[in-house]
C-alpha cells in the first residue's frame, strides 16, 4: 500500500515537473518576442528601427486623410482606396525621409561638438590654446 502511495506520488511530481518546463519554455518564448519587438511584415522591426513607428503611424493618418477626403469628393470607393494606399506611402516615405535626414544631421553636429570638447580638454592651458589671446597677461602683475 505504501508502495503504491510512493509511486503515484512520484507520478504527480513527475507531471508537475514537466508542467513547469512546458511553461518555463512557452514564457522564455513570450519573453523573447517582446525583447525582439514588433515585426511589420516579418521585415521591420518597428520597435528598434529608428523613425519607423512615426512613418508608419504618419501613414496611416495620411492614407485615411487622403482616401476620407477623396471619398467624400467623388463617392467612387475603389479609387478612393488607391488614393489612400498611395497616401499611405507618400506619407510614410516622406516621414521616414525627413526623420532620417535630421537624425543624420543631429550626429553631424554632435560629432562637431564632442571634437571641440575634445580639443578645448587637450589644449586648455598650454600656449596653444585658441582662447588666450596673443599678447594679453597670464597673470596678475
Amino acid at each position: 500500500m505504501a508502495g503504491e502511495e510512493e509511486e503515484s506520488r512520484n507520478k504527480k511530481e513527475t507531471r508537475i515537473r514537466s508542467v513547469s518546463v512546458f511553461h518555463l519554455k512557452n514564457l522564455s518564448s513570450a519573453c523573447l518576442s517582446v525583447l525582439q519587438g514588433f515585426r511589420l511584415l516579418g521585415i521591420l522591426d518597428v520597435q528598434n528601427t529608428t523613425c519607423a513607428r512615426e512613418a508608419i503611424l504618419h501613414g496611416a493618418g495620411g492614407s485615411l486623410t487622403a482616401g476620407l477626403l477623396h471619398f467624400l469628393a467623388t463617392s467612387r470607393v475603389r479609387r478612393s482606396f488607391d488614393v489612400g494606399f498611395a497616401g499611405f506611402m507618400l506619407t510614410t516615405l516622406g516621414s521616414w525621409f525627413y526623420c532620417r535626414m535630421n537624425n543624420a544631421k543631429l550626429r553631424v553636429q554632435q560629432r562637431m561638438i564632442q571634437g571641440g570638447i575634445k580639443n578645448k580638454v587637450v589644449y586648455e592651458g598650454t600656449t596653444v590654446d585658441p582662447t588666450i589671446k596673443p599678447g594679453a597677461e597670464s597673470g596678475p602683475s
